[in-house]
Formats: structure tokens, C-alpha cells, sequence
């Protein structure tokens, strides 16, 4: 559901294994015993899905368009046995629910069947409700195994019965509307530089066949009247700002361009795009989001959409483009819409966000903060140029691309050490710009999605967070021990993760000056949140490269799985690099 991936192993067995379905379980464990003894934990398939034959083409040729998908018998990781008491059976539920795997016994291990940090952290989350209880990160890592995280559950429970941690509620619309900790960040930003265009998020599909305008419109309509935060605006009265909602019947404004005459069609796209790009919003007017609707030919379009920062990030878009999918696919077939109604809104969150993080919560997060980054100094790369006196935004980017077989021999790594695919690029990164900086002591931006309380999951808004993670590389540690480090800077920053980064800044109050950011000039982003394709009845959809060509950092590494692989991009200031360096 999340965009997981799994490997699924499909078995066509001899006449003498039977024919017994009920045994599935049992072919699923003896198959899975026989390959682990054989091969590396990665490359053991997380199901084994039994067939009295392949599928094939009319050419022969397996036909993976019918391989069913695994039932819940496939998936006995672990021989079954039934979870025991309250604590292991609301964990095998939740298991459940996140990993999309429907039978979860007291065996199974968290990470083999697929789990990875971002799903921790929403574990932990709905585990708070569930029994009242905050569980360590770390806690997860050091014991995986579902039977075994339950004792430890029940062990924190006896010392320090359960807590109620306050959910989010709906607060009244009456009352002046509070922005996010980072709404607050990005609109004070944009008073100091009016006209930017710097927290712009693009997103640009090329639709091929024969698009339906009228339910494309009325799909975007009813986006933007589903989700607050993409009618909110920023008002200020004596420099005070206050979020105030548009009419959910104002409509998401899309603009639409016939370039079907023009024999220049792809550079006057181009110069469009350039031209969107360039138009900055007016926060206190909005809408904070905006279309445009390009058509090329009878069948086919462009679609441009742009939206500010401070009412989306990267997550939203993957439920932007699910939701949009929906609509659309309901409105042209002439039927209502089919989203279920959201209980809560952005508004709602940031109201919640204010309460929450204050008092001792507050200071506690702080506390760590403070320590964790005390005495940080900047990195120092190599650069072609010298640093301008102010920053400039400018930015190229160079594809990275890590094969299939590193990435393999990655995966096993993390397993036989404990820790994440992410954990490990991670440690990575560091060593290279330790090399290349020649400083044993740095500091990696990571943005952390935050999406930990199952109430947000499904909102459009700004959520996104940035963890500052200081890594030790001191004392030329042996590959072990820089995982070992660098996990446990991981888990203890997510531990942290609710203080938004702008409060970080003005806590651990790093020097400033205007020809680079503070705390970091590096970063490192890990895509797991999948966007997922846009299926639409009757069009092909392709996502167009949005190319980047501004980034806040020296450098930005931005790398996810990628089918096989790990794949990205590494984004440089223009400024600073040439493309060679």
C-alpha cells in the first residue's frame, strides 16, 4: 500500500509434493528454511505463492500480468503461531495493517517483512494509542521479532502503566486560525524575500488519449475544496500572520493554453513552464496553488501544476495524485465522488502541534537538541569557486545510480548490522565528504516525513521536517562500528523529531551569516514515499522531469529504490561546482 516492495517467489510443484492448498503455510516455511541456509537474507522471498502452472503468453512466454498476488498463506516468514495476550495481539494488528500482510504471528521480524524506518515511526505512533505506551525506536531495532518487542512493551507498561497522549481533535473555526511551527518558518522567510520563487513545488504530466476537461476540472475543484491547506492564505495584522480558509467552492484555478496550431508547440511548453516557474504567489491572497492546461494535440496534454511550500510537501503530492486519480476516474463514468469525508484538517494539526509541544515535552526535545549539536562547525568541500558573500540559489544536477547487485549486497548489509538501507546510504555519504572535507565531525540534513500520527496520513500540508544528524567519524572506525553510530544518531534524532528544525536553529543558535545555511550545507534525502503511478481510464500519464534548477544546499543527494536499484540525483550549487567536479 505504501509503495513497499517485496519479492515474491512463485512455485509450480512435482505431482508427488500433492496437491494438499491447506498446507501452504507449510511449503511456504520449508521453502523459506531451505533458501536461508542457502542465500542472503534480502534475496529470500518474503512470500511463496504455490501454482499448478505459470502463466503464459500466447507466445509462451510467462505472462507476470497474471501472477496472482499472495494470499496470506504465502507469507509464513516464521512456522505460525498465534499471537499471545492484549500487548502482541493489538502489535500483530498493527503489523498487520502497515506491512499489508493479514497474518502476523509471535515469530515474525519486523524488518523481514519489509519494514523499514519511516513505517517505525508510524508503528510507534499507533502503538501509543493502542496500549499508551512510547515505545523507543531503538526498542524495535534491538528486538524485531514480534514476541519479543511485546515483552518489551509489557515491561515499560509495568513500570510506568499507560499514558494517555493527547490525540488530535478538530478545533473551532470561530477563533483566528494558527500556522505550523513551519508554516510560521517559510512565511516569515517570504516577507524577508518577497517575490521568491525558491519554495515552489512543481509537478508536470504529459496525459496521452482523450482526456475528459470537464471531469479533469471538477476533479481538481473538488481537491482543493476536500483539503484546508490548499485554501489557506496568510494574513497579517501588525505583523502578526493568521491562516484564513477560501470558500471551498472557489475552485483550483487552471489556466488553459491550445498550442495545437503552433508549429513551435514543445518551445513554447518550455517557455511556459519557465514562465510558472518565474511567477511568484501573493501568500495573502492565494489560492497557493494553480494549474495549467496545455494541449498539444487532439490527444494529448500538459498539465502544469504549482504549488507554494507552505501548504504541501512531497507527501502530499502521493496523496494528491491517489486522490485525483479517484475523482477522476469516478466523474467520468458520470458517478459521485468516492472519497470518504476527512475528520480533520491542517488547521487542526497546527492548533494540536502548539499544545503538544510545550512544557516538559518541549523541553526535553530541546534539551537533546541542544546537546547533540553543541559546538558543530561548518564543512568546508572543495570548491571551484569561492563562496559568494550572499547565497545563491542556482543549481544543476549529475543522475546517481547504485546496480542492482551493490544494492543487493546493500540490503544484506543492513540485515546482518540492524539497520536500514537509509542508515547505511547514510553513512556513505558521510565518509565521502569526511574524505573530501578532511573533517571528522559533521552535520547531514535528512528531512523526516513526520507523518508519525495515523490522523495526518492521509492530509494534504506542510508536515515535512528536517533532522540535523550530527556523525562522528572520528578515530577511523572500522565499517561496523560507523553503523553501529550512525543508527544511533538515526533513532535517537527521530526520537526527536516532533521540535520543528526552525526551533532547532534558535535553540542551538549557530553562528550565522549569509553566504550559507545554518547548522548544514549538506543534505540527504531518502525517497520512500512512493508518489505511485496515476492510472486514469483512457490515458497514458507520464510524469515530465521537472528539471531542478535551484537548491538550498551546497549539495542535496536525493536517492530511493528504484525497482532493483538505487537511484537519484545529486544536486549542486552552481555557484560553488562545476558539472566535472
Amino acid at each position: 500500500g505504501a509503495g513497499d516492495k517485496h519479492l515474491i517467489a512463485y512455485v509450480v510443484c512435482a505431482p508427488e509434493a500433492g496437491s494438499d492448498e491447506g498446507d501452504a503455510g507449510g511449503l511456504a516455511s520449508a521453502l523459506r528454511a531451505h533458501l536461508s541456509a542457502r542465500l542472503p537474507d534480502c534475496m529470500v522471498p518474503s512470500a511463496f505463492v504455490r501454482l499448478a502452472a505459470l502463466p503464459l503468453t500466447v507466445n509462451g512466454k510467462l505472462d507476470r500480468n497474471a501472477l496472482p498476488a499472495p494470499r496470506d498463506q504465502a507469507y509464513a516468514l516464521a512456522a505460525y503461531e498465534a499471537p499471545q495476550g492484549a500487548v502482541e495481539t493489538a502489535l500483530a494488528r498493527i503489523w498487520a495493517e502497515l506491512l499489508g500482510v493479514e497474518r502476523i504471528g509471535r515469530n515474525d521480524h519486523f524488518f523481514e517483512l519489509g519494514g523499514h524506518s519511516l513505517l517505525a515511526v508510524q508503528m510507534s505512533s499507533r502503538l501509543s494509542q493502542a496500549v499508551g505506551v512510547d515505545l523507543p525506536l531503538s526498542t524495535l531495532f534491538a528486538r524485531p521479532v514480534l514476541s519479543d518487542l511485546a515483552a518489551s512493551i509489557v515491561e515499560l507498561l509495568s513500570r510506568s502503566g499507560p499514558q494517555q497522549l493527547p490525540s488530535i481533535a478538530a478545533v473551532s473555526r470561530h477563533e483566528p486560525l494558527v500556522l505550523s511551527f513551519a508554516q510560521q518558518r517559510l512565511w516569515f522567510l517570504a516577507q524577508l524575500n518577497e517575490g521568491s520563487t525558491n519554495y515552489h513545488i512543481p509537478l508536470t504530466l504529459r496525459l496521452r488519449g482523450m482526456l475528459d476537461r470537464s471531469a479533469w476540472q471538477h476533479s481538481l475543484d473538488r481537491l482543493f475544496a476536500r483539503h484546508e491547506a490548499l485554501r489557506s492564505v496568510f494574513v497579517a495584522t501588525q505583523g502578526k500572520p493568521r491562516v484564513e480558509v477560501l470558500p471551498p467552492d472557489a475552485g483550483l484555478p487552471i489556466l488553459e493554453h491550445d498550442l495545437r496550431e503552433r508549429s513551435d508547440a514543445e518551445a513554447a511548453l518550455l517557455d511556459l513552464c519557465h514562465e510558472e516557474g518565474r511567477t511568484p504567489f501573493d501568500l495573502a491572497r492565494g489560492p497557493l496553488i494553480r494549474g495549467h492546461l496545455v494541449r498539444m494535440s487532439d490527444e494529448e496534454h500538459v498539465f502544469l501544476l504549482t504549488q507554494h511550500h507552505i501548504v504541501s510537501d512531497g507527501w502530499s503530492m502521493g496523496v494528491l495524485l491517489r486522490e485525483l486519480s479517484q475523482l477522476y476516474r469516478a466523474f467520468e463514468a458520470g458517478q459521485d465522488d468516492p472519497l470518504p469525508p476527512l475528520a480533520l484538517q491542517y488547521p487542526d494539526y497546527a492548533a494540536w502541534q502548539r499544545h503538544w509541544l510545550s512544557g516538559q515535552r518541549l523541553q526535553k526535545q530541546a534539551q537533546y537538541w541542544r546537546s547533540a549539536l553543541a559546538g558543530t562547525t561548518r564543512l568546508v568541500l572543495p570548491t571551484d569557486r569561492a563562496r559568494p558573500g550572499q547565497q545563491s540559489f542556482a543549481a544543476a544536477t549529475v543522475p546517481v545510480v547504485i546496480d542492482a547487485d551493490l544494492t543487493r549486497e546493500l540490503k544484506r548489509l543492513s540485515l546482518q548490522h540492524g539497520t536500514t538501507l537509509f542508515m547505511i546510504v547514510l553513512a556513505a555519504w558521510a565518509a565521502v565528504l569526511s574524505r573530501l572535507s578532511g573533517q571528522d565531525d559533521l552535520v547531514i540534513g535528512v528531512p523526516s516525513a513526520n507523518r508519525g500520527h495515523r490522523e495526518i496520513e492521509e492530509l494534504i500540508g506542510f508536515f515535512v521536517n528536517t533532522l540535523a544528524l550530527r556523525l562522528d567519524l572520528s578515530g577511523k572506525p572500522r565499517v561496523s562500528e560507523l553503523l553501529e553510530r550512525t543508527r544511533r544518531t538515526v533513532l535517537a534524532a527521530q526520537e526527536h523529531q516532533d521540535l520543528p528544525f526552525e526551533q532547532v536553529v534558535e535553540i542551538v543558535q549557530p553562528p550565522r551569516a549569509l553566504d550559507h545555511t545554518p547548522l548544514f550545507q549538506v543534505m540527504l534525502a531518502w525517497e520512500n514515499n512512493a508518489l505511485g503511478a496515476l492510472e486514469l481510464p483512457g490515458l497514458s500519464v507520464e510524469a515530465a522531469g521537472d528539471e531542478i534548477d535551484q537548491a538550498k544546499f551546497d549539495l542535496e543527494l536525493s536517492l530511493g529504490e528504484h525497482g532493483a536499484e538505487i537511484a537519484g540525483t545529486l544536486a549542486y550549487a552552481t555557484a560553488l561546482f562545476d558539472q566535472a567536479t
